[in-house]
């Protein structure tokens, strides 16, 4: 990734921030959507950059419900403070999850994430005490940010809440971009391609794994932490594998590979179902037909397809070059 595609994919999110309250009524329907693209850019780390299928990507994300939830309602800690402890947990947790899970490849890799995200499921239903159990975490706060006593931003409403999530949306596709394009990020892209052979140069092709998990563990997290605050509840939910599954076809309908296309592949999903929702109950049989559109025709999701339409009108000619005779066939 050159320096100019990074800054023009901070520019493309910058524009998607500023964008969405304009073309979207629902302050928590675009809210959900950055928060959704968050998320997928942490699964997009692992499935893209280092060619891990990864199903324990809701572990993260309900972790990081349960953990704001927590402090907000029973410590009443203040919100960045909750928010950070989310990304600590998720991290921890990907780091747990990663380091068993890493000593294996292809079908075996995805089976272990797989029973650690069932395993996370039926903990957090075994513990109703401290999550909620079947009925999730209730009633979790929004409390305003606020140091000192005095308040900074109040999150009232579903637009002051967005506020929030969009800065920290760009900081975090901010952050993501640098380690895309730094040295690690390049690593990760030769592991993906090659293992064996970055193994041979030297790397240590289970640390850099590690270390990307944690990356997408943490920011997983947050997403996780900040639906949870927008919803008032931590539900069990959260931590299913259905959740990693719904990331994962979030990330396949943007694009593997290219950070912007995480935020196509949630804001497709996301406005796609609320819009089907609202037509037929069963939306979710169109929407499989969807996924078995992109699988076939559009291995590279939107973003591929945007690339290929693209290069389609650069190298279609003009009208008036097509009708022009050549300058052999001018000649006497």
């Amino acid at each position: 990734m050159t320096r100019l595609g990074t800054h023009f994919q901070l520019l493309l999110v910058i524009a998607v921030a500023l964008i969405l309250p304009l073309v979207i009524r629902s302050g928590s329907l675009a809210t959900e959507v950055l928060i959704y693209a968050i998320a997928v850019a942490g699964c997009n780390l692992l499935l893209g950059f280092t060619g891990l299928l990864s199903f324990g990507q809701g572990i993260f994300f309900g972790l990081g419900s349960y953990t704001a939830g927590i402090l907000l309602t029973r410590l009443a800690l203040p919100l960045p403070l909750a928010l950070l402890a989310a990304v600590v947990v998720g991290a921890l947790a990907a780091t747990l999850v990663g380091w068993f899970a890493i000593r294996q490849r292809g079908t075996y890799f995805v089976m272990l994430t797989l029973a650690f995200a069932q395993m996370f499921y039926f903990l957090a239903y075994s513990l109703p005490t401290l999550t909620g159990g079947d009925n999730g975490l209730l009633d979790v706060p929004r409390p305003p940010i606020s140091v000192g006593g005095f308040e900074l931003m109040a999150l009232k409403t579903p637009w002051q809440f967005y506020t929030l999530v969009a800065v920290c949306f760009v900081i975090v596709f901010w952050l993501l971009l640098r380690v895309t394009r730094s040295v690690f990020g390049r690593t990760l892209l030769a592991i993906r391609d090659n293992e064996e052979r970055a193994a041979a140069v030297g790397y240590n092709v289970r640390l850099f794994k590690l270390a990307a998990f944690a990356i997408s563990g943490a920011v997983t997290g947050l997403a996780g932490a900040f639906l949870a605050i927008m919803t008032g509840i931590a539900p069990l939910s959260s931590i299913e594998y259905h959740t990693s599954e719904m990331i994962l076809v979030m990330t396949v309908i943007g694009g593997t590979g290219n950070l912007f296309a995480s935020v196509l592949g949630a804001a497709f999903y996301v406005l796609f179902s609320d819009w089907l929702s609202t037509l037929w109950p069963r939306w979710l049989l169109l929407l499989g037909m969807l996924l078995i559109a992109v699988s076939l025709f559009m291995q590279r999701g939107l973003w591929g397809l945007g690339e290929r339409l693209w290069l389609a009108v650069r190298r279609k000619p003009p009208a008036g070059d097509i009708d022009a005779p050549s300058a052999r066939e001018s000649r006497p």
